[in-house]
């Protein structure tokens, strides 16, 4: 067995590539577990009974961009685009029923909360408040309602 190409030393089996290639591969592996609520209906079509806990890549430039920002954000961020990214990719039946699948807009009628505080009319990357990326507070999807008297 070689382990030419891998990066590591074939004797000792430490990696020779530098420490600066190991921070770069942690940095692309990072992830924050965030709980999803869904309503009751998007629950029975992705088969779930309650919560949902993902684990939601952050990536490299992600993890770049908040360094730079420093830790006021809690020291690390998360979009709604990934959570919902990240969300689609565990339970492929909800493609198309959060957002548009060809524009990857918020589809009408479904509302997005992040601690309390109504952000579907934010920016898909904008970053989520820190508790609901480490977990403390669930990222809601609301299935708004219209109506009234016929």
């Amino acid at each position: 067995m070689s382990d030419e190409g891998s990066g590591r030393d074939g004797i000792s089996g430490r990696d020779r590539r530098g420490a600066g290639a190991a921070l770069d591969v942690e940095a692309a592996r990072a992830t924050c577990t965030v709980r999803v609520v869904l309503p009751t209906h998007l629950r029975a079509l992705a088969g779930i009974s309650r919560e949902v806990t993902l684990e939601v890549p952050v990536g490299v430039r992600e993890e770049a961009r908040v360094a730079a920002a420093g830790a006021a954000a809690g020291g690390t961020s998360v979009t709604q685009r990934q959570v919902l990214d990240a969300l689609e990719a565990a339970y492929p039946a909800l493609v198309g029923t959060v957002r548009d699948r060809s524009t990857g807009r918020r589809r009408p009628f479904i509302r997005f909360f992040a601690c309390e505080e109504d952000v579907s009319h934010e920016p898909p990357d904008a970053p989520l408040p820190a508790p609901v990326a480490c977990g403390a507070e669930p990222f809601v999807v609301l299935g708004a309602i219209a109506g009234g008297y016929a």
